[in-house]
């Protein structure tokens, strides 16, 4: 389909009002709109918040009359259902505009397509497919939800140049710098969820919140404590954040000082009595996180990875070397005895951040072709 400039134009200026939303839409995907009539831009909007009015709305309340005989241009696929809110594509009829560019189908069984459906049979010329790569991309983690039943799972982890994420007695703070760090908070922002193991609140005892970044919500904090041994004294509990505790036992006494502190216990244990990794995922999905964010230790991480969990992974290294002493980013179950088994990854974007180096990489079959640097 043969777009224009000014379709180009419309189409990126809905995403960037998209990304205004980065940190308080979910559940619900990152939606912004534009509509403009006659080469001038009308009424603009995006989702803010689950709840309240969706993106299309903003635009059409700031268009007003405006908007009759204006094309919209949206980044997902107007809703045709009833939610917490009214069908955007019938907004769209009665406001009588007169063409609609999404720049992709909604995945949510709800919607998909049905939105489009609908503006066709009142006669609104509907086109898709603009920047449609750019809109995906924003909403990788509510598309994974709907399609697969299972949040998109970012693993971050800080590390030297030769993979080593700590030294050999543990001390690991700080080995990447101010701005990575900084760089860090925006990706917990993010997420609906932010996951770390046992090992880590022991050795670290990170407090996981999101500081240093406007949001008016923090994260939902899974802890992996397979035999229910988190302290309540731990400063994760100091932000605030709702707690998820998930265990591999079923231990009443071990987990009451833990509820009194206002957190929530979930057993999930698998057939060796580990917890249940692909359950937690599907378990968070059902809860609305869309991205799940992970802050762990070699084994875990390893762990996702072998269960086929997780989907990229944030690099942040530093220009140093911590030697063969030191511990590794990863721990992968078995020895692989040829090249062909190794994990492939793709870089997905590069970016330095003060002294040091961060890379986003996919694994193979979900990563881009080509990394972005700048």
């Amino acid at each position: 389909m043969n777009f224009s400039a000014a379709d180009h134009a419309a189409m990126r200026r809905a995403l960037r009002l998209a990304e205004r939303g980065l940190y308080s839409t979910a559940p619900n995907p990152r939606v912004g709109c534009v509509l403009t009539r006659d080469g001038a831009l009308v009424g603009e909007g995006w989702h803010r918040r689950a709840g309240e009015p969706h993106a299309e709305i903003h635009a059409l309340r700031a268009a007003g009359d405006k908007a009759r005989g204006a094309t919209a241009y949206v980044t997902l696929e107007p809703c045709s259902h009833h939610g917490h809110t009214p069908p955007c594509a019938d907004d769209l009829i009665a406001a009588g505009v007169h063409r609609v560019v999404a720049a992709m189908e909604d995945p949510n069984p709800q919607v998909s397509g049905r939105g489009l459906a609908r503006l066709r049979a009142a006669g609104v010329l509907v086109e898709t497919g603009l920047l449609e790569e750019a809109a995906r991309e924003l909403n990788r983690g509510f598309i994974a939800r709907m399609t697969r039943g299972r949040p998109w799972l970012r693993l971050k982890i800080a590390a030297s140049l030769d993979g080593r994420t700590a030294l050999g007695n543990g001390e690991s703070q700080w080995i990447t710098g101010t701005a990575a760090r900084q760089d860090g908070h925006h990706w917990r922002a993010r997420a609906s969820a932010i996951l770390t193991g046992m090992g880590t609140v022991r050795k670290d005892d990170p407090c996981l919140d999101v500081r240093g970044v406007k949001t008016d919500r923090q994260p939902l904090m899974v802890v992996l404590d397979p035999r229910l041994e988190l302290s309540p004294r731990a400063r994760l509990f100091v932000s605030g954040a709702p707690v998820l505790v998930v265990s591999a036992v079923d231990d009443p006494i071990s987990a009451a000082p833990l509820l009194e502190k206002g957190a929530e216990c979930l057993c999930l244990p698998d057939a060796k009595g580990k917890i249940d990794l692909p359950s937690l995922m599907r378990e968070l999905a059902a809860r609305g996180v869309n991205e799940a964010h992970g802050e762990a230790g070699a084994r875990l991480n390893g762990a996702f990875i072998a269960a086929g969990l997780a989907d990229e992974l944030l690099f942040y290294f530093a220009p140093c070397f911590l030697g063969d002493a030191a511990r590794p980013l990863l721990a992968l179950p078995g020895e692989l005895t040829t090249l062909d088994e190794r994990v492939r990854l793709a870089f997905h974007d590069i970016q330095p951040l003060g002294h040091d180096l961060r890379i986003l990489a996919r694994f193979a079959n979900e990563a881009a072709s080509k990394a972005r640097v700048s």
